[in-house]
């Protein structure tokens, strides 16, 4: 099997064929920094974040770039009520937004740039649209995108043009799917709306230069991105589905004019996050921040908070909504706690392997009970072989169905079941014990949710808990169980839990 994509280009599952096989150029929107990312905005970069570690891991060499919108109606509105310059509003977002993706393992892009940087690149394909006819300026020095000059304009986002309205003029952003309209490539200056914040663009109209003070608009900032650091083509462009209208139809009718070839190869859209299935809204009272996250779950850590919503978006198809809910959240967090379980409890079983068993009387049962590992310490047996076979073939397989992530996680929670089991009947050598690490980690370049420090536990357990352990033990053997609850509820107040296991029972800190 080869990978696969859904193409919503063409709306159908295609195999991917890289524009060139040394490079493959991934392109995806960045954020408009006015305000702290919502957990909608992070849902879509959880999901880029998966498709490029997925290319990397299948070993496409891929290239990536995203834009910061630094300059917008929201955050020019914004700086002005806060008091702050637009670059110093926009930095400190920016810095918390780059602050959240580190947070949920998110890799930043190769290439990262604001908007503010690309105004010659933008002015560049301005001069070039008007000069073909593309667009043309109005009486105020604004610059329009004439949408009738391209005879594909809705194709992308699969437009009946039927009906809709057209012939009008869109300053805004952002408008309705029913407007086909022309939209501003730079707007003029309004001291009013714009204050101090005002750029310049030379255009030449009519034998004479003109210069534009005002802003770009919206949608030839990704345009104007691509051509500077990709060139005319890229292999996949990628963003939220609220993006797919009007600002990708926008982005390929400005970069296709001024190419004249296709934009981009494939494209990718995360689906929406809801909150108890329904649309987040500040109005609604279930609108959430990162921030908000952790702070309604204080007695968490939020390295654990992080890790168990990035194990909610693996666990949801890209291409379908995602509902968050708290009860949701907690579910996760649990699955990660079992998960770091598993990792200690490998991290133990691979250490009494190769622990020095001459000493204390207390290892004596210990040499005797892994003599029979010691001889074989270096065998990997065929079945085991056979196995890890398995489960690598079918993790990537789920990959390579258009990045099917609740598929590969199936994976890996089989797999963790089948490492507890043979932890329990102390099956693995210590060379597959290193296998099934080799592997877990080859699986986290892409998932990023696995704890790899919790192999080696230097935890030093105080004495007297340990004898309180000892006492519960007894208890239990002599089937005085409500001594057994009264130990185990003193060492929760004292800040340890009780691991059962099949083997005996075992403490630890909270």
């Amino acid at each position: 099997m080869s990978l696969h994509i859904y193409n919503a280009l063409t709306r159908e599952l295609e195999r991917f064929k890289p524009l060139k096989q040394d490079e493959v150029k991934v392109y995806y929107c960045g954020p408009t920094p006015y305000n702290y990312a919502h957990i909608g905005n992070l849902r879509a970069y959880l999901f880029e974040d998966f498709v490029i570690r997925t290319l990397r891991f299948l070993g496409y060499k891929t290239r990536t770039v995203m834009n910061i919108t630094d300059i917008d109606d929201k955050t020019i509105r914004d700086s002005q009520k806060s008091g702050k310059s637009l670059k110093e509003f926009t930095e400190f977002y920016s810095k918390e937004f780059l602050s959240d993706l580190t947070k949920l393992h998110i890799n930043h892009a190769d290439t990262i740039s604001p908007i503010s940087e690309l105004i010659p690149d933008m002015g560049k394909m301005i001069q070039w649209l008007l000069d073909k006819g593309y667009a043309y300026m109005s009486e105020d020095g604004s610059v329009y995108y004439s949408v009738a000059k391209f005879k594909k304009y809705g194709k992308l986002a699969n437009l009946n043009m039927t009906g809709m309205i057209s012939s009008v003029r869109i300053d805004n952003d952002e408008y309705e799917k029913d407007q086909v309209a022309d939209f501003a490539l730079w707007k003029a200056y309004d001291k009013k709306t714009d204050g101090e914040n005002a750029w310049e663009i030379e255009i030449k109209t009519g034998g004479e230069t003109k210069i534009l003070k005002g802003r770009p608009g919206w949608h030839i900032e990704c345009s104007a991105c691509n051509m500077k650091f990709f060139g005319p083509q890229i292999d996949i462009h990628m963003g939220g589905i609220d993006n797919l209208f009007p600002h990708h139809q926008n982005e390929v009718a400005q970069t296709e004019a001024y190419t004249g070839k296709q934009f981009s190869q494939y494209w990718m859209h995360g689906w929406h996050l809801l909150v108890d299935n329904k649309k987040m809204a500040k109005s609604a009272g279930n609108f959430y921040t990162l921030r908000d996250i952790f702070e309604k779950n204080k007695d968490i850590s939020e390295v654990i908070i992080a890790r168990a919503f990035r194990l909610m978006a693996l666990q949801n198809q890209y291409r379908e909504n995602f509902n968050f809910t708290f009860d949701r959240l907690g579910a996760a967090i649990n699955t990660i706690k079992w998960l770091d379980e598993m990792m200690k409890r490998l991290g133990r079983y691979q250490d009494s392997l190769i622990w020095d068993l001459t000493g204390t009387e207390w290892l004596e049962d210990l040499r005797e009970r892994t003599a029979k590992w010691r001889l074989k310490f270096h065998e990997i047996s065929r079945e085991f072989r056979d196995n890890q076979q398995a489960f690598m073939q079918e993790f990537v397989e789920k990959l390579e169905d258009d990045f099917d992530t609740l598929g590969a996680m199936t994976i890996i929670f089989e797999y963790q079941t089948y490492i507890n089991s043979a932890v329990d009947d102390e099956a693995f050598t210590l060379e597959e014990c290193k296998s099934l690490i080799d592997l877990l980690k080859t699986w986290n370049e892409v998932i990023a949710i696995l704890d790899f420090d919790l192999l080696k536990s230097n935890e030093v357990i105080p004495n007297e808990i340990l004898a309180l352990l000892a006492e519960r033990n007894e208890a239990k053997l002599q089937k005085n169980y409500a001594e057994w609850d009264r130990i185990r509820n003193e060492l929760d107040i004292l800040g340890y839990k009780i691991i059962d296991e099949k083997n005996g029972s075992r403490v630890e800190k909270k």
